[in-house]
């Protein structure tokens, strides 16, 4: 029978401020992850005893939509309205739906969506600042525990996708085992450097191997970053060269919002150049928030830079060859190249995701879909729609 569903293959959610407060364990409780506000009423984040996200003295400006506004954002809100608000802070960005499932069914039903699966808000910003390898663990199963009870209300539509800690592969493969038995459907991992190791190197076989032999899928997902944006000298400039704030400060949200896929390209890119599919050839990996026209034309690139360096590369065969056996990647509904990258790469490689509640997130995400992918088959449609979420996913059929 044919699958109709149609599937969220990233959404996600806003975690409640009080949520380390009640699920960390006791020993980590001081060092948590706790919202604040400056004398300016500007929220931030401090996360070990430090400020992270902000400021948390009041003296650096907030930014046109606040510190933390613009994290969660409000689809379809009103822009002029979001920065007339001053401070924006993180619940005056938190639509209905994005803290409390009953309200997310409400939403999907709304937008004609069945099922979605769940990754994180603050969860992709707040590894950044942590070194501690015990910390960022017990920070991933305090969120992992809080998202399963979330999505426990509707187990047949809300799914959860565990954050899964890198900077010890034993506390990883201990996360990614016991989320699975709380039953995850996939596990997010951070795609930027950490302890100098790209997702690439060897020492984090052992994740990739509990993935594979799990059946369960890894998406290394767009993450925000307050200090280590990979091109922080454009951002700065785009921010302050113009004479008008508005101006300057669209022009910086924009770039940055634009930029977020580079460094989920750049870990794809490393998994694939340093032999991962090769080694683990059931592996499933999804690259999710890039949209998808740039993949066809970035495997030929690989495809041609291997003929020339195929006697230094552990791969046996081109690039191509193993993101058609094994990778997936999902499209963003506004993307009117969905159907070329289709009959380049095939039906079966694309899932789409609707990245709400975030700021660039739109209502009418499936319709928009719809129509960019009208032109092709009844067959192709569907699976894009939800039939390849679930066969990736493990969703119930």
């Amino acid at each position: 029978m044919a699958y109709s569903k149609v599937v969220d293959a990233d959404g996600h959610i806003l975690e409640p401020r009080d949520l380390w407060q009640n699920y960390l364990e006791a020993k980590y409780q001081a060092r948590g992850v706790r919202f604040r506000f400056n004398d300016r009423g500007e929220e931030f984040i401090e996360v070990d005893g430090k400020t992270f996200f902000g400021s948390g003295d009041g003296r650096q400006p907030s930014g046109r939509l606040g510190v933390l506004g613009g994290i969660g954002g409000y689809p379809d809100m009103d822009r002029a309205k979001q920065s007339a608000r001053r401070p924006f802070n993180y619940m005056d960005g938190a639509p209905p739906g994005s803290m409390d499932p009953h309200e997310r069914i409400e939403v999907l039903d709304k937008e004609g969506i069945d099922v979605a699966l769940l990754y994180p808000t603050i969860g992709i910003i707040w590894e950044e600042a942590v070194a501690d390898p015990g910390l960022a663990a017990a920070l991933c199963r305090a969120y992992n525990n809080w998202l399963v009870d979330f999505c426990k209300p509707y187990p047949e539509r809300l799914f959860p996708v565990a954050h899964i800690p890198v900077h010890d592969v034993g506390d990883a493969v201990a996360e990614m085992k016991r989320t699975a038995k709380l039953g995850v459907r996939g596990f997010f991992l951070r795609p930027d450097i950490t302890d100098n190791r790209t997702l690439g190197h060897a020492d984090l076989d052992p994740i990739w191997a509990t993935a594979q032999e799990m059946g369960i899928p890894v998406a290394p997902h767009v993450v925000a970053r307050r200090f280590n944006h990979p091109l922080r000298d454009w951002s700065a400039s785009l921010a302050s060269h113009m004479n008008a704030e508005e101006t300057s400060g669209v022009s910086a949200l924009v770039f940055n919002l634009s930029m977020l896929m580079l460094p989920v390209q750049a870990c794809f890119t490393a998994v694939m150049t340093c032999g991962v599919f090769e080694r683990f050839p059931r592996l499933k990996y999804v690259i999710l928030e890039t949209g998808a026209g740039w993949v066809a034309h970035w495997l030929e690139r690989m495809n041609g830079k291997y003929k020339v360096g195929k006697s230094f590369s552990p791969l046996k065969e081109q690039p191509e060859y193993y993101f058609r056996r094994q990778c997936f990647v999902s499209v963003e509904p506004d993307e009117r190249t969905t159907p070329f990258m289709v009959k380049l790469l095939g039906e079966d490689k694309f899932v789409w995701a609707s990245d709400f509640p975030h700021s660039d997130a739109e209502y009418g995400a499936v319709e928009e879909l719809k129509e960019n992918i009208e032109g092709l088959s009844d067959t192709a449609q569907r699976k894009i729609l939800g039939e390849n979420a679930a066969m990736i996913y493990n969703l119930p059929m």
